[in-house]
C-alpha cells in the first residue's frame, strides 16, 4: 500500500473514532511501529491531527454550524441512536426540560410516537409544532427572545421563567466537550446562559451529543462536566475518555 493510500485510511480511521493507536495501525496496514510514527508526524505537520502518547487524535475544531437548519441533518443515525437512549431513563410523571438541540427534538418525537404520560417544558419551536395533536403529553412552551438561528427563544424572559420549574430531568445539548480543560461549549452567549439555568433548575440534567463533540469546540462555555448527571452518546468511548468522566461523577450512557 502507498504511502498516500494509508495516510487517507489513517484520517478516515480517526474521523470515525477520534483517536488511533501506533500499536493498532501497526497491524492494521502490516508495517513496523516506527513507519506509523512517521506517518503520523507527517500528518501533524500537515495540520491533519495531533500526536498524542501512543497515537494521535483529532484537533479540536469550531464547525461555526450556528443555526439549527445546518446541523439537523448532520449525524442524523447518531442522534437517533442518542434520542433513543435519553428515553430510556425518562419515567412516567417526568417534569422534562428540552432545549434547543437536533437531538431533543429526535427525543421529542420519540416521546410523540409513545405517547408518554410526562410533562415537556421546551423552548424550542420545532418541539412546540409536533405536539399540535393530540398526545398524552403535557406541553409548556416558554418565550422570550427569538433567536431565529437557534429557532428558539433565550434570553432573560426565558431564563426568568425556567427558574419557578423545578425539573425531574433536563437534556442539553452540547456544541463541545473539552475533557481536557473540563469545559462544555455552544455557540451563543445568550444560548448558553439559558443552557445553565435550566441544569441549575433540574434535580438530573444530561448532555445529549454526539461522540464526535468531544472533539469540536463551541465559542462559549456555559458549563462544567461537574455541572451534569451524566453524558448520553451513541457508542462507547475509549478508557482514557471514560476515567475522565467517572473522575467528574459523570454517569456515562
Amino acid at each position: 500500500m502507498s504511502q498516500k493510500k494509508r495516510h487517507q485510511q489513517i484520517i478516515t480511521k480517526l474521523n470515525i473514532e477520534g483517536q488511533v493507536f501506533v500499536k493498532e495501525l501497526a497491524v492494521m496496514f502490516d508495517v513496523t511501529e516506527d513507519c506509523i510514527r512517521k506517518d503520523l508526524t507527517i500528518l501533524e505537520k500537515a495540520g491533519k491531527l495531533k500526536r498524542v502518547h501512543g497515537g494521535a487524535v483529532n484537533i479540536r475544531v469550531n464547525l461555526h454550524h450556528t443555526n439549527v437548519s445546518e446541523r439537523v441533518e448532520l449525524y442524523s443515525k447518531e442522534k437517533k441512536i442518542i434520542a433513543s437512549k435519553a428515553l430510556d431513563v425518562i419515567e412516567k410523571g417526568y417534569v422534562i426540560f428540552l432545549d434547543i438541540s437536533t437531538i431533543n427534538l429526535e427525543l421529542a418525537k420519540l416521546i410523540f410516537e409513545q405517547n408518554l404520560s410526562v410533562t415537556i417544558v421546551t423552548n424550542m419551536i420545532d418541539i412546540m409544532q409536533l405536539y399540535r395533536q393530540n398526545s398524552a403529553v403535557r406541553l409548556i412552551f416558554l418565550g422570550g427572545d427569538f433567536n431565529q438561528a437557534r429557532d428558539g427563544f433565550v434570553g432573560a424572559l426565558t431564563n426568568h421563567l425556567i427558574r419557578k420549574y423545578r425539573f425531574d430531568i433536563s437534556f442539553i445539548g452540547v456544541v463541545g466537550i473539552d475533557l481536557d480543560h473540563n469545559v462544555i461549549t455552544t455557540y451563543e452567549t445568550n444560548d448558553g446562559i439559558t443552557k445553565k439555568t435550566a441544569i441549575n433548575a433540574s434535580k438530573q440534567s444530561y448532555m445529549v451529543g454526539e461522540s464526535v463533540k468531544l472533539n469540536q469546540d463551541g465559542n462559549y462555555a456555559y458549563a462544567s462536566l461537574d455541572d451534569f448527571t451524566g453524558y448520553i452518546c451513541e457508542k462507547e468511548l475509549d478508557h482514557a475518555q471514560i476515567k475522565l468522566f467517572k473522575d467528574h461523577q459523570v454517569e456515562l450512557i
